[in-house]
């Protein structure tokens, strides 16, 4: 098994990209989850810390109102993504899923 801190080849990360629908690929693995109610947006962070404690891997995060933005890399392989990045976004994913949080990629920033 290939070490989970080395970064993905660009066929690994299409291929990782395809079970990771709420994601797309922009300077790292980055998303927006939009909630009803910024108490939900909170509620959502919170859970996103606890799963960044349980990994020990911590997303860039910020914060405006009812939606969270997420962008993850693994800065100790200079900033690229990698397997670490692909479980964390998928455990994210499936608790937002589960707050009825909607995913909105597409609204991430551009660089």
């Amino acid at each position: 098994m290939a070490d989970r801190r080395e970064p993905l080849s660009q066929a690994a990360m299409e291929a990782a990209l395809k079970d990771l629908p709420d994601w797309k690929l922009q300077d790292g693995l980055v998303t927006v989850f939009k909630t009803s109610t910024a108490a939900d947006a909170l509620a959502l962070i919170a859970a996103i810390g606890q799963i960044a404690e349980e990994q020990n891997h911590h997303p860039d995060l910020d914060w405006r109102y009812n939606r969270v933005f997420l962008r993850y890399v693994s800065h100790d392989a200079g900033g690229q993504v990698t397997q670490r990045d692909v479980a964390a976004a998928a455990a994210v994913s499936e608790t937002a899923a589960v707050s009825g949080a909607l995913a909105q990629p597409d609204r991430y920033p551009g660089v």
